[in-house]
C-alpha cells in the first residue's frame, strides 16, 4: 500500500489502514458469500438506473433490486480509477458513498483515496473497493460488468421479486 502516506496531525489517532484495508476485504468476502444465498453473481443480466438509484439483476425466476451507491469505477485498459464523486456522468444523489469515502480521507490525511482519478491496476482497485467498503459500511458490494470502465457499487438491502409476484426483502446488518 505504497500509495497511503499519512499526514500526522498534533492530537490525532493514528488511522491504521492496512487493518482497515483488511477488514473491508473481509466484509466484501462476508458480503459476497450472504449475498450468493439469493443468487447474487448469477444473474442473467444487471442495471442500474441512475434516475432511481436502483440497481436489478435479472434471474430466470426473480428479480432483484435494491438502491446503490457508485463507489468509482475501474477501467482496467486505460489502468484507472475514477471515484464516483467526480464523474460527471454518476447523478450527484448516487455518488453520496463515494464523497463519505473523499470526506474521511481529508479528514485523516489519506491523500490518495481524496484524489479524483488515480493510476490503478487490479490490486489498486481492489484496495479502493475494500477501504471503500469499511469506511461506509456498505451491506452489499457489487463489481459491474460489461464495458471498458467496471463500475463498483454498493447497495442496501435486496427485495427479491419472484415470477408469480411474491416478494421478500434480504437485509443484511454490518457490525
Amino acid at each position: 500500500m505504497g500509495i497511503f502516506r499519512r499526514r500526522s496531525g498534533p492530537g490525532e489517532e493514528p488511522v491504521e489502514l492496512s487493518l482497515m484495508l483488511l477488514q473491508g476485504q473481509d466484509m466484501i468476502a462476508r458480503l459476497a458469500e450472504a449475498h450468493a444465498s439469493w443468487g447474487l453473481g448469477t444473474a442473467r443480466q444487471w442495471g442500474l438506473d441512475q434516475r432511481t438509484g436502483v440497481i436489478t439483476w435479472t434471474f430466470a425466476d426473480k428479480t432483484a433490486t435494491a438502491a446503490a451507491q457508485i463507489l468509482g469505477s475501474y477501467n482496467p485498459t486505460a489502468r484507472s480509477w475514477l471515484w464516483a464523486w467526480a464523474n460527471d456522468s454518476i447523478l450527484p444523489a448516487l455518488s453520496v458513498a463515494s464523497e463519505t469515502v473523499r470526506d474521511w480521507a481529508v479528514r485523516h490525511g489519506q491523500e490518495a483515496l481524496a484524489r479524483p482519478k488515480v493510476e490503478a491496476d487490479d490490486e489498486r482497485a481492489d484496495t479502493f473497493s475494500a477501504l471503500a467498503v469499511r469506511i461506509t459500511r456498505a451491506t452489499g458490494f457489487y463489481r459491474g460488468s460489461g464495458g471498458a470502465s467496471l463500475p463498483i457499487i454498493t447497495f442496501g438491502p435486496v427485495t427479491l421479486t419472484d415470477v408469480d409476484g411474491h416478494t421478500s426483502t434480504f437485509k443484511i446488518e454490518v457490525e
